[in-house]
């Protein structure tokens, strides 16, 4: 367990009513966003209208919204991308958040609507129509596109070429359903409409979708003797106006209401959720008494319509068949349970079937089978999705909150008062971990084990973490959350093991996922200080592919018909081939025409070029040193991919600095005619030699390595900025003792000391880099500055700049960022420091 622990709510409101709902969402982003019904104790605020949204990595830096909510907010709801957020309060009022240029901790209402006086009881986005389903029982593949499959599925509405359009839909608790519509031109079309003719109140409502495009609410008035209702809700656009379509299918009656036994025992129908937002035909079921609960799983099935026996010996007609109807059919119930207070279901789309059983037995792998219920004694219970039989339980913390010396007297859990219990709760989208929300308005982060608590070999687990990563990867979904189980112990073999399933898949897909499988390699060598250094190698190869990528894009064809080949892919090929170690010699095979550019933008990016010279004299000059301790670099060493890139654009550089010679790299040489040039591509080539052929590399001879000995008295080696502190909670949570945090207190462990890693690669008191302009801050910086929140890359908030060239280089990163994997050591007090986050592509 990891509780996180706020330190502004330590106690309830005077009049703190068990009945106000809390209710928390967990982004695909790994963001958090909860509220609470408490007041601050320092300045008796309420925050019960607040919306807190939070990083889980670094859960103390909280922003909380004053969202503008007149009533408690009952619905939170994130769209598939992750960077929006929708709340609904219960006088009908829904707004739409995003942030405000691409920062976690700056959010801003973009849109919102309203049914008046009108609580909303139900909260979705509209469908975009991608659906990935998830194949365990091909796990061994090597073909990422069996493991991961992209499912038909339709958008709830559609624009012109088949666009999906988004919107969203709320249900009221008078049996209202509304819908808005974001138009291409940023308006808002909304439209509302019962959802039967007779309404009634609707206490407790649910949103799925199908295939088709529509759109399946599940309602009830929370009697358990009342039947639980179904509507069709269609949307569609007529003559710029938005029409909603209902239609009434079939209902069920719980069967607890049906058993003599129970037929007075769980009068309330307390929780109503579908098994999955694309699957409207599983649906969970909740009643509840004071003292107790029982939960029922449902299925929508076919079946035939039986005839009666006036027509059994009626002669048939050619072709007929039996005439088919829908009906809900029990899959299973639970036995008589504590009080639910919360319930979880997974978001990690695993289809549910006989086979899917058997092949999760077989190969142990549980994430996305269980669901979990939180009761008011405390504890949690994960049950099987369907047959609803335990596979894990959490026992609370309230024991290990009383531990002497954690925490004061006044934080801990009074032995007279109503037992601490979770009223929130969400897995995240691996279901590898839960977060809930307890009466105290404390937030709790959980471990879900993915092997459900059995014993499994350490093959069995890699394997499981592998396939998640390789989820991850494909979807674009963070995987913070996958990390929670990786320990120092696994990095390498993972790291291994992920290589290979990469290289197997086509080269269109590598290229694809190329920046990817580099990030997710760089998050995992951050949590083990034996792979601290190639953490530093992959941050430096994100920064290099994306500096080659921008250089390249600079060369044109100096005729108008258009080339088999651009520019760049010639000047790679003619580079691969030519192992000339004389850089001139290497240019008399281009067509240098091709490389004349305008002074402004070469002049503009000197820092970006200024920055691959720095680098490649790192390397050769580290050279000698990287025998006996890995230091960063090392992974360089034998990539002859990284260092042909690196010759390419010192010939690019090259024949660049005779049109401008002031966008050269400055080197400090101890010699007047020394050309540095010309000195570092021979000593470059020569390494690349021995590690192109990756199949056999071979070590760099002595020669070389003395050629490299003396580079320091030749040049002045620059000190590189490598980003070593790691200032995020998921490498301090590895050993699996609980932590207690506070908002607004970043956490340290008990005697680290946090120069100790710096000294390796750095200077503490070194000057401080924008790692996205490759400029120096000085020591102290003055600018105000953005830095991730993943891999601590820090840059300025402001731009300097203004040629078009740079411009366009920053507008790459401007909701991006270099994927890191060692956060920042904040350069700026917390009042100027601000976070943004990584690139995360919508799943495709």
């Amino acid at each position: 367990e990891i509780a996180y622990v706020c330190e502004w709510e330590k106690r309830p409101k005077s009049n703190h009513c068990p009945s106000i709902p809390l209710v928390c969402a967990w982004s695909c982003r790994n963001l958090i966003a909860f509220t609470t019904d408490l007041k601050n104790e320092e300045d008796d605020k309420d925050l019960s209208h607040m919306i807190h949204i939070l990083d889980t990595d670094h859960p103390w830096d909280v922003y909380s919204i004053n969202s503008g909510h007149t009533e408690i907010i009952s619905c939170l709801d994130w769209d598939q991308s992750g960077s929006r957020l929708l709340s609904a309060d219960g006088d009908g009022q829904i707004k739409c958040w995003g942030m405000t240029e691409h920062l976690v901790n700056s959010w801003e209402c973009t849109q919102s609507s309203s049914v008046d006086g009108d609580p909303i009881v139900a909260l979705s986005w509209l469908h975009n129509g991608v659906k990935l389903a998830l194949h365990v029982e091909k796990s061994g593949s090597t073909n990422f596109g069996e493991k991961f499959s992209r499912v038909k599925f339709s958008p709830s509405l559609t624009l012109f070429g088949g666009k999906p359009m988004e919107g969203w839909l709320a249900v009221t608790v008078s049996g209202l359903v509304t819908v808005s519509l974001l138009k291409p031109n940023g308006t808002l079309l909304t439209a509302s409409e019962s959802l039967c003719r007779l309404r009634g109140r609707v206490a407790l409502a649910d949103i799925a979708f199908t295939g088709g495009g529509n759109i399946v609410v599940a309602a009830t008035d929370g009697s358990s003797s009342s039947p639980v209702q179904f509507y069709k809700v269609c949307v569609s656009v007529v003559n710029e106006k938005c029409r909603i379509d209902t239609e009434l299918l079939p209902s069920l009656f719980m069967r607890c209401t049906t058993d003599p036994v129970r037929r007075d025992k769980y009068p309330a129908v307390t929780h109503l959720k579908f098994l999955t937002r694309e699957n409207s035909e599983q649906v969970l079921l909740c009643a509840s008494c004071q003292m107790g609960s029982i939960v029922e799983c449902w299925s929508l099935r076919k079946e035939g319509l039986p005839v009666n026996n006036i027509f059994q010996h009626r002669s048939p007609v050619v072709g007929e068949k039996q005439p088919m109807i829908l009906k809900w059919r029990i899959l299973s119930a639970t036995n008589d349970l504590d009080r639910v207070s919360a319930i979880a279901l997974p978001k990690l789309p695993i289809s549910i079937s006989n086979t899917d059983l058997k092949v999760a037995s077989d190969t142990k792998f549980f994430p996305g089978l269980g669901l979990a219920l939180a009761f008011h004694d405390g504890s949690i219970q994960i049950l099987h999705r369907l047959s609803l039989h335990t596979m894990g339980v959490f026992y609370g913390s309230s024991g290990s909150s009383q531990r002497v010396g954690e925490e004061s007297a006044i934080k801990r859990q009074r032995a007279g008062g109503p037992t601490l219990h979770f009223k929130a709760l969400q897995f995240s989208w691996t279901s590898l971990a839960l977060v809930g929300v307890d009466t105290h308005g404390k937030l709790h982060m959980i471990r879900v084990s993915p092997s459900m608590g059995q014993m499994l070999d350490m093959n069995t687990l890699l394997r499981h973490l592998l396939f998640l990563l390789e989820y991850c990867m494909v979807t674009g979904y963070d995987w913070w959350d996958v990390l929670l189980h990786a320990q120092p112990g696994m990095v390498h073999n993972l790291l291994e093991k992920l290589h290979e399933e990469y290289m197997r898949q086509n080269q269109a897909l590598q290229q694809v996922l190329s920046t990817r499988i580099v990030a997710v390699k760089a998050s995992l060598c951050k949590l083990s200080t034996a792979t601290a250094a190639r953490a530093c190698d992959f941050h430096a190869k994100l920064l290099l592919i994306a500096i080659s990528s921008t250089l390249k894009s600079l060369l044109r064809p100096h005729v108008l018909n258009t080339p088999d080949k651009s520019p760049g892919d010639r000047l790679a090929e003619i580079c691969a081939k030519n192992t000339d170690i004389d850089i001139d010699k290497v240019m008399i095979n281009l067509k240098t025409e091709e490389f004349v550019l305008d002074g402004h933008p070469l002049q503009s990016l000197q820092q970006l070029i200024q920055w691959v010279g720095d680098f490649v004299l790192y390397l050769l000059a580290n050279l000698p040193n990287q025998g006996s301790v890995v230091r960063p670099g090392f992974g360089f060493l034998r990539d002859g991919a990284s260092l042909g890139m690196l010759r390419e654009m010192l010939v690019m550089i090259r024949i660049w600095g005779l049109l401008k010679p002031g966008c050269l790299p400055i080197y400090t040489a101890t010699s007047d005619n020394q050309d540095s040039m010309f000195l570092l591509f021979r000593l470059l080539t020569k390494l690349w030699l021995c590690s192109r052929d990756e199949s056999h590399p071979q070590d760099p001879d002595e020669t070389l390595i003395d050629e490299c000995c003396l580079l320091p008295s030749q040049l002045l080696v620059p000190n590189m900025d490598w980003l070593p502190i790691n200032d995020g909670v998921i490498t301090k949570i590895q050993s699996k003792h609980p932590l207690r945090l506070q908002f607004g207190k970043p956490y340290t462990l008990p005697g680290l000391n946090h120069t100790a890693q710096v000294e390796v690669f750095r200077s503490p008191a070194s000057q401080r880099m924008d790692h996205l302009r490759c400029l120096h801050l000085g020591i102290t910086p003055t600018e105000d500055c953005k830095a991730c929140t993943r891999c601590g890359c820090v840059t300025m908030l402001g731009s300097p700049n203004k040629t078009n060239a740079m411009r366009q280089w920053e507008q790459r990163w401007i909701k991006n960022c270099l994927p890191n994997p060692a956060p920042k050591h904040s350069p700026t007090p917390p009042s100027l420091s601000t976070r943004y986050l990584r690139a995360r592509v919508p799943p495709t």
